[in-house]
Parts: structure tokens; C-alpha cells; sequence
């Protein structure tokens, strides 16, 4: 069974339905022959959608089309293709919060949230975080040819000690920097280097906070419960909270929980 991946966000807003749709002969400027979009490609197996919020509404509208119809037209072409495609599709943002802000078609978003996995941030799964590492350091001794075997016990503190806003991609990036970097046979603090990294508590006394911050951080963690609480249900959270969906969100958006 054919598996296509494409990466939405990879893609120039001008070429994404050719990649996707394919186009004739002519269709466009540089269009010098007849090619195959990538849902022909996948047909009778299964394409992968990922950062699919950052597709224009034009593809959107197109897209949402295959889902209902299993069918489309090529760039420039006026003849109905059919396919049978599983589509599975990614974003690091909220579906709801793209659909609120306008960004995403309503009904798009239903057909797509039929079956939902949600993977929590990287900060809310601290056991993956060293496995991860030791993996990444595998991927990238090897072509490296470099000695290195494994982490520091203080390092790995560090690294569990970080909030990683950026997620996997982020840790994967401090991993393979330190590799390619280190001198030592395992890594240690000094491999990481503090103006690529956030600074990380690693004990000792903590700064009085500033009222302020004191009162966002505990908005900040009451937030987290409550989403927690009710399985990251963002319209749950709001009705306990007594407040709009589009106040919660903007909420976490202030808050830095996007």
C-alpha cells in the first residue's frame, strides 16, 4: 500500500494544489508537461497531511471536496479524477482555535476530526524526553563518527528540567548541536549551550517573583489543571471556567499554553 507523506508547510502557497492535485499541460507558467498531484500518487493507500492548518482557503475548499467526493480536477484540467485515498493529517495547532480565528474552514475541520489522537507538549511527557535524547544521539553519532555514548547525569537533569516549547523538534536540535560540537565521549552541561537553550532550574533558591508574574504564573498553572482535568476539551474548560471559548484562547495565547 502506498504511504505519501507531504509537509504542508514546506510548500509555496502557489504550488501546494499542484503538489496536491497535480496539473496540465500548460496550466501555468513553467507548467511544461502533464503532471500527477500527490493524491493521485496515494490513490489506494494513504497520504499524510502534515501542518494541514497551513493550507489556503482555495485548498481548503479543494481538499474538503476529495474528503466528501473522492474526486477532483488538476490544475488547469476540466476532467473529474476519482480516488480512493486514507487520509491522515498533523498540525501543532489547534483545529478549534484555526476555526475561530477564521483560518480554517468549518467544515473542514469536521470532516477531519474524525478519529483524533492528541499528543500532549513534550514539557506534559517528561519520561520521553531522555529516551529521545539517547535515540537522537544515536542518530547523529553515527554519521558524525563521533565516540559519544551517552548523557551525564547532570545533563540529563537539565534536559528534564527544560519546558521545550519547541517539542521534540527543539530537543532533537540541542541533541544533534551537542554532538556535532563536543569534544567528550558524553555529553555534559558544557555541550549545551545556554544561548540556544532556555535556562533551566537546577536547584538552590528560586527568585522572589514580581506580583505580577506571581499571578500569571498562577493563572498559568490553574489553566493547565483545569485543561488537564478535562482532557485538554478546550469548550469544557471554558464552561467550567465560566468564560468564551474565544476568551480561553486568548488566555492561553497570553499565557504562552499554545
Amino acid at each position: 500500500m502506498a504511504k505519501r507523506p507531504v509537509n504542508c508547510g514546506a510548500i509555496p502557497s502557489g504550488l501546494v494544489e499542484s503538489e496536491l492535485f497535480g496539473h496540465e499541460k500548460g496550466a501555468f507558467t513553467g507548467a511544461i508537461q502533464e503532471r500527477r498531484g500527490r493524491f493521485e500518487l496515494a490513490h489506494g493507500g494513504t497520504l499524510f497531511l502534515d501542518e494541514v492548518t497551513d493550507l489556503g482557503p482555495a485548498v481548503q475548499a479543494k481538499l474538503l471536496r476529495v474528503l466528501q467526493e473522492k474526486e477532483f480536477e488538476r490544475v488547469g484540467g476540466t476532467r473529474t479524477l476519482k480516488v480512493d485515498v486514507r487520509l491522515i493529517s498533523a498540525t501543532r495547532k489547534r483545529l478549534e482555535d484555526e476555526v475561530l480565528a477564521g483560518r480554517m474552514r468549518e467544515d473542514l475541520f469536521y470532516r477531519l476530526k474524525v478519529i483524533t489522537i492528541r499528543l500532549p507538549p513534550l514539557r506534559e511527557r517528561k519520561e520521553d524526553i531522555l529516551p529521545l535524547a539517547e535515540h537522537f544521539l544515536e542518530k547523529y553519532r553515527r554519521p558524525l563518527r563521533k565516540e559519544v555514548k551517552g548523557l551525564s547525569p547532570e545533563a540529563g537533569r537539565y534536559l528534564l528540567a527544560l519546558p521545550w516549547p519547541g517539542n521534540v523538534r527543539e530537543l532533537e536540535a540541542a541533541i544533534q548541536r551537542a554532538v556535532t560540537l563536543t569534544k567528550r565521549d558524553v555529553l555534559t552541561l558544557e555541550d549545551f549551550a545556554p544561548d540556544d537553550l532556555p535556562v533551566a532550574p537546577l536547584g538552590g533558591e528560586a527568585s522572589p517573583l514580581h506580583l505580577n508574574d506571581a499571578v500569571r504564573e498562577a493563572e498559568r498553572r490553574y489553566l493547565q489543571e483545569v485543561l488537564q482535568s478535562v482532557g485538554g476539551q478546550r469548550m469544557r474548560a471554558a464552561q467550567i471556567l465560566g468564560i468564551s471559548r474565544k476568551t480561553l484562547w486568548k488566555k492561553l495565547k497570553r499565557l504562552g499554553l499554545e
